[in-house]
């Protein structure tokens, strides 16, 4: 072979290596810069900051951020009967005004206990107004939030409620539907777990007796469960007993609620106990996944469908099955990564930056704050407790997200949307309903907090 030949070769395979290999190039340069420009400038109330990776970072560290927010609720000005008004109105905008009548105390003011509480001990109990606004909180749950003196609910926790009567006498949002004195068990649950927190942190006999009463009128008008009953139905008839919806999801609290006074004595709690854990754990826990089977369904106030799946309700069972681990199932890591995972199969939002989302049920799969921070939280301690490095991942981005939509002046967002959200709204996903998890999340994993 001569050395033209060789030359010609040579011209060849360099001309089939730029055919083959330049065009990769251009498109993987393309693919980089349209991975570069999915990444938002702009998220919620602020620019978006991300690591050298690419990955989101907050705009401001955890603890700033709940410091932020928390002091823009102790501004709220005190309204009806006393109280600060996101304490009777679940709707309020940017400048603490209700434009809603609506109320859902026991999942608004229950949750908010919790978080309040929380956050009163992550301060070293040095933030008073948090176990005084706690209380308060309480107070209005016990006070001007309860089922008339008789009936199969009497003295019940109200689901919902209309703030044009304090106290509250009529039922709201989906309860309405069917009747003025209409409520949810499973959210008097949350009620009644409260309360016994509210007891064990001060020693509150009222709170301890109120629990304590939640908890036996729960007991009373429990049900055998089975594949197509739960124990309680979704809405009840406080007076006549009259339900409807066979089938619910959020039965963590009252198992909570019962365990949380067993512990200290009432061992009338115990049978009932008992029984609630072996429907959850053999039909609940196994059950389908398709609506029509799914015990995950029924939480929300507003929505009537019977078969509507959500993420609240896996995700909190995941995070006492987390916080119990042995002492709720020898089983309880599995069946928590169970939970979790039902949640993101059906709900879980990418976003850019490394970022999963959580979207709350099947009728509306947005990312509400609730549902969002619920994930970041309840991802933080499974990771801890040993799920594996991905959970960590999860919550970092989820937690760093959601802080875009707390405002520099503290004041939220109930969505954590880039295009739909407003500074107020729902106040259970503004605040109530997320503090908490911010809470379990830096204590779980300490190098959160100041990140």
């Amino acid at each position: 072979m001569n050395w033209s030949d060789l030359k010609e070769r040579r011209r060849k395979r360099i001309a089939i290596f730029l055919g083959i290999m330049l065009p990769l190039l251009i498109i993987s340069r393309i693919l980089v810069h349209n991975h570069k420009e999915q990444r938002p400038e702009k998220i919620g109330f602020h620019q978006a900051l991300y690591d050298q990776k690419g990955k989101l970072l907050p705009w401001i560290c955890w603890e700033e951020a709940l410091k932020k927010e928390m002091t823009w609720y102790y501004h709220a000005p005190i309204g009806k009967s006393g109280f600060p008004v996101y304490f009777y109105s679940t709707f309020i905008d940017s400048a603490y005004k209700p434009y809603k009548t609506d109320i859902i105390p026991c999942t608004q003011l229950g949750m908010g206990i919790l978080s309040y509480l929380k956050y009163w001990e992550y301060t070293g109990k040095k933030d008073s107004l948090a176990l005084k606004y706690a209380m308060r909180m309480a107070v209005f749950l016990s006070d001007f939030a309860s089922t008339p003196n008789s009936g199969m609910y009497a003295n019940f926790p109200r689901s919902t409620g209309n703030h044009e009567e304090i106290p509250l006498t009529k039922s709201s949002q989906g309860d309405a539907k069917y009747g003025d004195q209409v409520i949810e068990p499973d959210k008097g649950g949350i009620a009644g777990y409260a309360f016994l927190q509210l007891y064990k942190k001060t020693g509150n006999v009222v709170c301890g007796e109120k629990a304590l009463a939640i908890a036996r009128v729960l007991a009373e008008n429990m049900r055998t469960g089975d594949k197509s009953h739960a124990p309680w139905p979704f809405r009840v008839d406080a007076v006549t007993g009259k339900y409807w919806g066979e089938r619910n999801g959020n039965m963590v609290y009252i198992l909570r609620l019962w365990d949380g006074l067993a512990e200290i004595g009432s061992i009338e709690f115990v049978a009932p106990r008992a029984k609630l854990w072996h429907w959850m754990k053999e039909v609940q826990l196994e059950a389908p996944e398709r609506k029509s089977a799914s015990h995950w369904i029924q939480f929300f106030e507003d929505m009537t469908e019977e078969d509507n799946r959500n993420s609240w309700a896996p995700l909190e069972m995941a995070r006492y099955l987390i916080e119990q681990k042995e002492k709720l199932d020898p089983d309880w890591k599995s069946i928590a990564k169970k939970c979790i995972g039902f949640a993101m199969d059906h709900f879980a939002i990418k976003m850019p930056g490394g970022v999963t989302l959580m979207g709350e049920q099947d009728s509306d799969l947005r990312p509400w704050g609730g549902a969002c921070s619920k994930l970041g939280g309840v991802a933080a301690l499974f990771y801890a407790a040993g799920g594996g490095e991905r959970y960590r991942e999860i919550a970092l981005r989820n937690l760093n997200w959601v802080t875009y939509f707390i405002d520099s002046d503290g004041g939220p967002a109930a969505m954590c949307d880039m295009k739909e959200y407003r500074k107020g709204s729902w106040q259970e996903d503004c605040h109530t309903d997320v503090v908490h998890n911010f809470i379990d999340a830096m204590n779980a994993v300490p190098e959160f907090r100041t990140q």
